[in-house]
């Protein structure tokens, strides 16, 4: 399952104020390609992913835009 990929959303408080530009930070498997992590957002959240940026760190984060007009409640 590729929801599977997705491990948790990244809460912190400048992960929250991107929020505000439809991006959102997720904790990923390493492997995780962006496609995956695209597909795995779609089925889990039920929005339209428009974009996945990497940010390689020791703990792999995918950045997410989502479609105009949509939003993720991570509360």
């Amino acid at each position: 399952m590729d929801s599977f990929i997705i491990k948790k959303p990244w809460v912190t408080e400048k992960a929250t104020g991107i929020g505000a530009h439809r991006q959102y930070i997720f904790l990923v498997q390493q492997s995780a390609t962006k496609p995956e992590v695209k597909k795995a957002v779609k089925e889990l959240y039920k929005v339209d992913v428009t974009a996945v940026n990497i940010v390689n760190l020791p703990a792999k984060h995918k950045i997410v835009t989502l479609k105009e007009g949509q939003k993720i409640d991570l509360a």
